[in-house]
């Protein structure tokens, strides 16, 4: 009788490591797992298992998430119809999510692939071997949720006690055995930047000024307005620590007085009041000075509707629910009221304010009183024809092209801290100065997933990063937009981004 010959089964082995640790040496974690994989591979000959030759090796990576890039090659290759089975050390290697492993194994099942590990044997073509596998990797997300449990309660504990537990020195320390140290040059450099925002009131004004003395970060670069208002409002340079809202006594030195600190404080709130007014008011012209023929001050509001932004004003006696005292026009097109103010005086925008005291709206006019330099007693107000349309404008719907066009101030702020973030962590590990994504991750408190999603906004077109911070970026351009699918090349980022 003729010995029947088992079907070739094409085997892919996948390993991974947690950290970066030894990964630089000539026989590491990974080289062990392949090989306890291979050799396993070879006693299952005579089942007519062969070892494909590609490599899927991650190394450095956690096995919180299923981002990883050689775990998405060999995913590629199973739609492909390339692997039969696919052999790790352990189950842990794969994922140590419960819920990702459930998509893992639907996916396999639907190409018909096995997943087997070596010092776990079973096969999740039966029922068995999948019970197994789903207690396994219970126990083994239970583990991930107790180390990281573990990990925040030390950090916690230690910022409580006011230690440093790593992550980029601030300017102004180095770090000596763990513990950080006065640099005095750099201190000295702290203290003249406190010094000279208290001075200017302006952190452009300080980032022109250090930048006229050439002066330059650790790192050799220019000082930034992001960096430096971090700085400005880091409790770390008094010698504390804040950890989930609470301050605590440092160990390390203060570098700035308390005095000195609490009176930058004092600015930069009054700064950031400022900024919000101006924010608010900016787009309204006539915030101020336009009343109902009752009397009553209208407002500034806006609401939006399929992504575009639509401005009027509204009677305070509508908005407190005294419908019965406003005027004739209790709500008006912001565009419409200003546009005809603007062309009755004949001047720009910006000098309106100082030529007018009060706007009155009527329902066929408008009364404009001036100021004494732009009239004389026989003439305190003109009167311009206003034709008010109460159809389909009456809530202040019109269309503003150029204010469709343009973000929100409050999501560019967003989108700016979102890229700083990445530029920095970028800068981190191209210098070295952390070790992976997933130290990042730790130290920010956030998933890793979310971490390498927000790393390529460092590599943004610098004149899409120009159009966030001047405000005439696309209103619908946000972190999920831009994390989504980033294109590599500039040009197609400004096409893609820009130009639409």
């Amino acid at each position: 009788m003729r010995e029947s010959v088992a079907r070739p089964q094409r085997c892919a082995i996948y390993t991974r490591k947690s950290t970066e640790h030894n990964l630089d040496l000539a026989f590491n974690s990974l080289h062990a797992q392949r090989e306890a994989c291979e050799a396993y591979i070879k006693s299952q000959a005579h089942e007519g298992w062969r070892l494909l030759p590609g490599l899927y090796d991650d190394g450095g990576l956690s096995g919180a998430s299923l981002e990883r890039p050689a775990l998405q090659q060999l995913l590629e290759v199973v739609k492909q119809g390339g692997i039969d089975i696919i052999v790790v050390y352990k189950v842990d290697r794969l994922t140590r999510s419960l819920a990702d492993f459930a998509k893992l194994v639907e996916l396999f099942d639907e190409h018909g692939v096995s997943f087997v590990s070596v010092t776990q044997s079973f096969n999740t073509t039966s029922s068995m071997g999948r019970l197994t596998l789903n207690v396994l990797l219970s126990f083994a997300q239970f583990e991930r949720e107790v180390i990281g449990e573990r990990v925040r309660d030390k950090i916690s504990a230690s910022k409580q006690k006011g230690l440093w537990v790593g992550g980029p020195v601030p300017l102004g320390y180095r770090s000596e055995s763990k513990r950080l140290l006065v640099d005095d040059n750099e201190a000295n450099l702290v203290r003249f930047i406190f010094t000279l925002y208290r001075d200017l009131g302006s952190i452009r004004a300080v980032v022109e000024q250090l930048d006229r003395d050439g002066t330059r970060t650790r790192k050799g670069y220019r000082f930034g307005p992001g960096p430096i208002a971090a700085m400005l409002k880091n409790r770390f340079y008094l010698s504390e620590i804040v950890w989930q809202g609470q301050i605590h006594r440092g160990e390390h030195p203060a570098i700035v007085d308390r005095e000195l600190f609490e009176a930058v404080q004092a600015q930069l709130a009054s700064a950031a009041v400022e900024r919000q007014g101006r924010a608010r008011n900016s787009a309204f012209i006539l915030a101020g000075l336009l009343y109902d023929d009752a009397g009553n001050r209208m407002s500034p509001s806006h609401t939006r509707k399929d992504g575009v932004r639509y401005r009027y004003y509204v009677s305070q006696a509508l908005l407190q629910h005294r419908k019965a005292r406003a005027g004739s026009v209790a709500r008006i097109s912001a565009p419409e009221v200003e546009a005809a103010v603007t062309a009755a005086l004949t001047t720009g925008e910006t000098n309106l304010r100082d030529q007018v005291v009060k706007v009155t709206l009527y329902c066929d006019r408008l009364e404009i009183s001036l100021t004494a330099i732009e009239t004389d007693a026989s003439r305190p107000t003109i009167s311009v024809p206003f034709a008010w349309q109460p159809q389909g404008r009456r809530k202040g719907i019109i269309h503003e092209p150029s204010q469709q066009r343009q973000i929100d101030p409050a999501a560019a702020g967003g989108l700016l801290t979102a890229i700083a973030k990445a530029r920095r962590w970028m800068d981190e590990v191209i210098d070295g100065a952390i070790a992976s994504t997933g130290a990042i991750a730790e130290r920010e408190q956030m998933g890793e997933r979310n971490v390498r999603k927000l790393l390529p906004l460092a590599c943004l077109l610098p004149a899409v990063i120009r159009a966030i911070a001047d405000g005439t970026a696309p209103a619908g351009l946000t972190v999920r937009r831009l994390t989504a699918a980033l294109p590599h090349e500039w040009a197609r980022q400004e096409q893609q981004l820009l130009i639409g």
